[in-house]
């Protein structure tokens, strides 16, 4: 038996839209198609679930966005799966065209150390214990494997493309606090492939790269995105006075970030600051509208330069092994 409930074409600026279903109390709601990653469709899949939010449907317990998709958990003693899919389906034609989206979207600053002694430390045990012979592994970092993959010219370019834009968290997943960015300059994007097999260990705060995605660890963990960095802690389950001020998760889903490079001393002195209850994050609280992002995709310079970027990237990509 298909999982496919029903379909629904696109239409209107809309994205093609498939309703699965998941266990016995939750629909997947799926957007667009897989390849390539698009943000209008993460916009959309937002505006979705803030619509949900907005107006919420009697039996529909809790949403959860993701990069094209929507996972929309509900009690069947309260409301059947037909109705649900029947409520998205509205939900959907009330959504306005992507040009006039405007999601809450909060602005956090945060620093970033380079090629810093932890994520080295990770990528040294790496090659000690998993794999002596790991292309991904240059002098003890990834940065310089990050480099040449995207066909950049050196480190200070590779820095460049990190913080110049903004980073859209389009979705939160994997495990509880780890955002997965994207940014919204698309002259900005760069790709790496995953570590094989995985790492055995990454430090909380790190920095990484995995396909087109940044993500920060929330908490030490397993991983397989490329290192590059190190910032602030951004997951805080031990509540500390002014660490998060609500929430122990720092970074929600439709936040944009921003990272200001420090030196590895100053991130130190900073972090100790967090841990000791004495620093204040900068968060901003605002609004993103979606016609931003598409006004600066569609300037002819910016796609001209995104483009001439994604060639150089992909002819370099042709000559470095992946790992």
């Amino acid at each position: 038996m298909s999982a496919i409930i029903t379909t629904a074409e696109p239409r209107a600026g809309r994205p093609k839209v498939t309703y699965r279903t998941a266990g016995d109390r939750a629909v997947l709601v799926e957007y667009g198609h897989t390849i390539p990653v698009d943000l209008s469709v993460n916009f959309f899949a937002h505006a979705s679930a803030q619509h949900l939010a907005d107006q919420p449907v009697r039996g529909v317990l809790e949403v959860a966005p993701g990069l094209r998709s929507l996972l929309v958990y509900y009690d069947p003693a309260v409301i059947g799966q037909d109705r649900v899919v029947a409520a998205l389906e509205e939900l959907h034609d009330d959504i306005p065209e992507p040009a006039s989206i405007v999601l809450p979207s909060r602005r956090l600053t945060l620093p970033i150390a380079f090629d810093d002694s932890a994520s080295r430390e990770a990528v040294n045990r790496y090659r000690i214990s998993t794999r002596p012979d790991a292309p991904n592994v240059v002098d003890g970092n990834n940065i310089d494997y990050l480099v040449r993959y995207n066909g950049l010219p050196n480190r200070e370019a590779f820095a460049e493309r990190i913080l110049r834009t903004e980073w859209w968290n389009a979705f939160t997943g994997f495990y509880p606090g780890l955002p997965s960015l994207l940014p919204l300059d698309p002259r900005s994007e760069i790709i790496a492939p995953k570590y094989n097999p995985a790492r055995g260990w990454t430090p909380e705060g790190a920095v990484a790269l995995g396909g087109p995605c940044l993500v920060i660890h929330p908490i030490e963990s397993v991983g397989s995105y490329q290192l590059f960095g190190r910032t602030l802690p951004i997951s805080n389950l031990v509540r500390q006075p002014r660490s998060h001020r609500i929430d122990p998760i720092l970074i929600h889903p439709g936040d944009r970030i921003t990272f200001v490079e420090v030196t590895e001393g100053e991130l130190i002195e900073l972090r100790r600051q967090v841990f000791e209850g004495r620093y204040d994050y900068a968060i901003e609280p605002g609004r993103y509208a979606v016609a931003d992002h598409l006004k600066l995709g569609s300037d002819p310079e910016v796609a001209a330069e995104a483009q001439r970027r994604r060639a150089t990237r992909c002819a370099a990509q042709e000559l470095v092994k992946v790992p």
